[in-house]
Parts: structure tokens; C-alpha cells; sequence
């Protein structure tokens, strides 16, 4: 493949595309291979759709002849291949961040915070991964000015190799914690996966940002240059939180202030701390004054069921944290639960998957912990139900669709509920019934 001629045709584009459905006015296709679908066989359509080019891995007739499609060896290296040139071209800081939880949400408030001063480009949703980073850096044009790449993994060298593309100059690791143990390999293969952002940076002169209240991001950190965070004395940027009416308050200051800022959020959870210390402390190291991280970060309203509180015609008070789920984020989520702001707790939990040989235990820790805090509830998935005969009195379903039928005809009134499980439950659909 001949990058140059590529990039070209990419420079004479309205952006690259993957999927006919979203298709823009002088785009460039690239068709991807996956286990159900094969984007050569939408090369045709996407032109007449109204791309200018398009890129195919696979030699076929009706391809021959057409100055429109260009063929390489494989779509997917095409692309990886044409985002990692179009970085390389590119002048502007690039953030890169990952964790084990709360890469979106703390994306989103570093995105609020910076975009007060500069024009900023951030990772649309979740597109994390081996296509999503490099669609992403493709999305960089010359009115940007920083921007920020998620990247998310679930086995070890991923982030290696996102790195690779993506060459961030700065960095942070939200957390590290027990999710994906399946893939990474158990909880150390967490930590090295999730240290190869900080890796890369120790190697090409990068500036890391640190957790200092994660003592494995501490570790991870270990020889690199960086600026810390967290209620720790030691941190460079510190702070504290309480929570008020079920949402986070955040007072924070540098370790040689005389005074403190406060930030009133729309986010639930103490565990949403460090992500707001996160955003403070890298809008305050690209020069966003006080009043506009506090602005940004205060017009935040969490989506897409992510650490959402909602008060309900029942009169209960809804966390609704039902993107995804796993044994730290789930402590985390209890552990919020438990304070004093929130009267009559009660969960609707559902299974946390990719656990791997340590999925029975994980479980039975969630449930021994309610059990111990005297917090009742409802479980949710074939997780949970192995469990089923270590606990008394307490109701399990296989199902999402099970809940729904219950809480027709048994109805929760005047509680705090806490709801959350992996994303393949779909506990967002029983939002409408509490």
C-alpha cells in the first residue's frame, strides 16, 4: 500500500467511513472485515451513496477498472496505517487516557473543561478500540487545537498498540481495577495492560498525569515525569468531596494555594471524584483559567446511563450506572450508596462479565458486602443466580425481562435506588418502571 497516495485521496475527503448507513457527502470508504459482515461487498453501494473513494481488500470484477476504489492488502491495516500518518502530520497536543473506569465520563469532563478555551476534539461515545482510535484521529482537522483519545482494551498490548497509532504527548490512567480479568489475565495483567499508556510516554518524553489516591497508577508511574492529583497531601492538585441531594461537590486547590474553588457537578458518586480532579488538573496545565473549568465542568450532564441521578414519579431517587460493570466500579457504586444523602437504600444489580474462574467469587463478594451493610435488592443474570443458594431472603432473576414482569405488580416507592450491571443486561429498560 502506498500511504502517500492514500493519505492523499483521505486529504481530498469529507472523512473517512466504515459503514454505508452513516455514509457523508465525499467520504472515504474503507470496507472492514468482521465475523458477520464484509465491507467489500458494500464498495459499490457506498459510491453510488455518494463517497468519492473507496478502499477494498479484495480483488473482485466488478472492482476492475474503476478509479474510484483503491485496493490494499487489508482494510483494516489500511486504516490503522492512515490514521497513524495523518498523526504524525498533526501539530496539536494529544491526550491520551485509559483506566479500568470512568475513561468516558472523565473524557467528557476534560472535554467541558478545555473546550471553554480551545477548540477541542474528543472521542465520540466509546469508540476506544483498534477501529474507534483510528477513526478518531481521522476526525482531527486544522481547527482543533488539543485533543483528547480515549482507549480502551481487554487484553495486554492493546494499549501498546493503540499508543502506537495515536503517539499521545500526555497521558492519564483513570484507575486500575478488576475489569476484563478474563482477557487480561487475572489482576497484575490489569495493571500491565493498563501501564503501557504510561510505558509509552516514559519512552517518547510524555507527560503523565497521576492518580496519587490509585496506589497501582502510583506504581505504574513509577520513573515517569508527571503531575499528580487526589485527596493525598502529597498530590500536586488536591481536593475533597461531598455529596449533596445524591450529586458530587468537589472543593480543590493546588498544594501551595491559600484558598479552595468549588464545583457543584449533575454527577452522582464519590467515585466520580478523580475524574473531576482529572479535568481540573489538565485544564488548569493548559492554562484554562478557574472560572472556566468550573463553568465547563458544571454544565456537564451525565448520559447514556452513566453515573445519571434521577427522580422518579414513585418518588425513588435512581443512580442509573448501567453502562457497564465490574467488581470495582460495583464496591465503588455500594460504597456511594451508602451515604448518609441517600435514605432508603436499595440495589438492582446485574451480572459483571469477563471475570473469567474468579466470576463466582466476585459475585458473592457483592452480595456478602449488602448483606453485611443491611441493603436489600434485586439480582439480575445467570451470574448472580450461581450464588442463589449461599443467601437467604434474597430475590434473584434470570432476566431483565423477569424484573420488568415483577415490578409491574410489586412497585418500589420512596427509595434510593441504585441501578447497575454490564451492558449486556440492559437494566436501563426498568428506569421506567421505578
Amino acid at each position: 500500500m502506498n500511504i502517500t497516495n492514500v493519505y492523499s485521496i483521505y486529504s481530498h475527503s469529507t472523512g473517512v467511513c466504515t459503514d454505508t448507513r452513516s455514509i457523508k457527502e465525499g467520504s472515504l470508504f474503507i470496507a472492514l472485515k468482521g465475523e458477520s459482515f464484509n465491507g467489500n461487498d458494500y464498495i459499490l453501494a457506498s459510491l453510488e451513496a455518494g463517497t468519492s473513494h473507496a478502499i477494498a481488500d479484495e480483488k473482485r470484477s466488478e472492482f476492475s477498472g474503476n478509479s474510484r476504489i483503491t485496493i490494499v492488502d487489508n482494510g483494516l491495516v489500511a486504516l490503522q496505517s492512515l490514521a497513524h500518518h495523518h498523526r504524525s502530520k498533526l501539530k496539536i497536543p494529544i491526550i491520551g487516557l485509559t483506566g479500568s473506569n470512568g475513561k468516558t465520563t472523565s473524557k467528557e469532563l476534560l472535554y467541558a473543561a478545555l473546550s471553554q478555551t480551545y477548540s477541542t476534539y474528543a472521542t465520540h461515545g466509546n469508540l476506544n478500540n483498534h477501529i474507534g482510535v483510528p477513526l478518531s484521529l481521522l476526525e482531527i482537522n486544522e481547527s482543533h487545537e488539543i485533543a483528547i483519545i480515549e482507549m480502551g482494551a481487554n487484553h495486554q498490548k492493546e494499549i501498546q498498540f493503540l499508543c502506537s497509532i495515536a503517539a499521545p504527548d500526555f497521558g492519564y490512567i483513570t484507575n486500575i481495577g478488576l475489569a476484563h480479568l478474563e482477557g487480561f489475565g487475572g489482576e497484575e495483567g490489569v495493571y500491565i495492560g493498563k501501564k503501557e499508556l504510561f510505558d509509552f510516554l516514559k519512552e517518547n518524553d510524555g507527560k503523565a498525569f497521576i492518580n496519587n489516591d490509585d496506589p497501582k497508577v502510583i506504581r505504574a508511574s513509577n520513573g515517569l515525569s508527571g503531575i499528580s492529583y487526589g485527596q493525598s497531601e502529597k498530590a500536586i492538585f488536591q481536593g475533597v468531596y461531598s455529596i449533596e441531594n445524591g450529586l458530587l461537590s468537589v472543593q480543590w486547590w493546588r498544594d501551595i494555594d491559600p484558598f479552595k474553588r468549588l464545583i457543584k457537578t449533575k454527577l452522582s458518586g464519590g467515585y466520580n471524584f478523580s475524574n473531576v480532579m482529572s479535568a481540573v488538573t489538565l485544564a488548569r496545565y493548559f492554562g484554562v483559567p478557574d472560572e472556566k473549568i468550573k463553568a465547563g465542568i458544571e454544565s456537564y450532564i451525565p448520559e447514556n446511563n452513566r453515573s445519571q441521578v434521577e427522580h422518579t414519579d414513585l418518588n425513588n431517587t435512581v443512580i442509573v450506572d448501567c453502562y457497564n460493570a465490574n467488581p470495582s466500579s460495583m464496591l465503588a457504586a455500594i460504597d456511594n450508596l451508602s451515604n448518609d444523602s441517600f435514605k432508603n437504600p436499595f440495589v438492582i444489580l446485574g451480572d459483571m462479565l469477563e471475570l473469567g474462574d474468579s466470576s463466582f467469587e466476585k459475585h458473592q463478594e457483592i452480595l456478602k458486602l449488602l448483606e453485611k451493610k443491611a441493603i436489600a435488592g434485586y439480582f439480575v443474570g445467570s451470574e448472580f443466580l450461581k450464588a442463589k443458594d449461599s443467601f437467604d431472603n434474597v430475590i434473584f432473576f434470570e432476566r431483565t425481562s423477569d424484573v420488568v414482569d415483577y415490578l409491574k405488580k410489586n412497585k418500589l416507592t420512596n427509595k434510593s435506588i441504585l441501578l447497575k450491571g454490564s451492558r449486556k443486561l440492559k437494566l436501563e429498560q426498568l428506569l421506567e418502571l421505578l
